[in-house]
């Protein structure tokens, strides 16, 4: 189950970040640029998950404003 999964594009690139839910093993956290990762990370605190979840969205929101579209 995705906590968090957004995917942005501008021109030919594609960046992807989400967080998954693994079922009594905690999270994993990703990150793709142009379908390869760049990040990958385990977390079983929840506190963890919600700062990473706040980066991404920062990050998204960055994005954004320089152009990118979500897909």
């Amino acid at each position: 189950m995705a906590v968090f999964a957004k995917t942005l594009v501008r021109g030919c690139h594609v960046r992807s970040f989400q967080i998954q839910e693994v079922p009594e093993a905690g999270w994993i956290a990703s990150q793709e640029t142009d379908w390869q990762i760049t990040h990958r990370r385990w977390y079983t605190d929840w506190h963890r998950v919600e700062r990473t979840t706040i980066r991404y969205m920062r990050e998204v929101a960055e994005l954004r404003h320089e152009g990118w579209i979500e897909a």
